[in-house]
């Protein structure tokens, strides 16, 4: 059986710099009947195991560090044995939310990672935070973005750790360079396509987003 997306909404809290935001944050799902992998484990561990049910749970990848995209990462990998993979350059923004916890294993740029016959592969797209990746499957026509891009725009770069010039960088060499018909599954709200919001990257530039 081919691979398949799966998405579940989870909301809590995103706290960063002092401040505290309500969000719902989109958790994604990769696989088949027998193995899956999460995407960014927000908030709600067992929201999240429902969704996984029976299957295998082969890793919890993390777009970044961000709270809101990792609070629920430990108790998901302690009741499953998942490997938690983070991109080194977020261990500090990991540290805050978990500082008694690493990850169990770092993401590399263009490193593949497999899940039920489909392979994600690793983009290391700064801006949003330091260690932000994306992760591409070619054969699901899809590209999870986390924070970096969603519909309409670049995600924010108004606090700590973020960065709006290196965030332009990132998804114009490493993500507007996709076919265009790839599906944008983003970190909160809607889907999008590349097609779709490359024509407006220097839009963008000129708002300073």
């Amino acid at each position: 059986m081919a691979a398949r997306v799966e998405r579940v909404v989870t909301s809590g809290k995103f706290e960063l710099d002092g401040g505290s935001w309500d969000v719902d944050n989109n958790v994604w799902l990769v696989g088949d009947d027998q193995e899956v992998l999460v995407i960014d484990a927000a908030h709600d561990a067992d929201a999240i195991l429902e969704a996984v049910g029976d299957r295998r749970l082969t890793g919890i990848v993390c777009t970044h560090a961000h709270n809101d995209h990792v609070n629920a990462a430990p108790a998901l990998a302690e009741r499953t044995g998942a490997t938690i993979w983070l991109h080194r350059d977020d261990l500090p923004l990991w540290r805050q939310t978990h500082p008694e916890r690493e990850p169990d294993a770092f993401l590399a740029d263009g490193q593949v990672i497999e899940v039920a016959g489909a392979g994600l592969t690793v983009l290391h797209t700064p801006g949003h935070a330091p260690g932000a990746v994306c992760l591409y499957g070619p054969g699901l026509a899809t590209v999870f973005t986390g924070d970096t891009l969603f519909q309409g725009g670049p995600g924010a770069t108004g606090r700590s750790f973020s960065d709006f010039p290196t965030i332009v960088d990132s998804i114009r060499d490493r993500l507007l360079t996709l076919p265009p018909e790839t599906e944008v599954r983003t970190g909160h709200g809607d889907s999008t396509t590349i097609g779709a919001e490359a024509p407006h990257l220097d839009e963008w530039i000129k708002r300073g987003h």
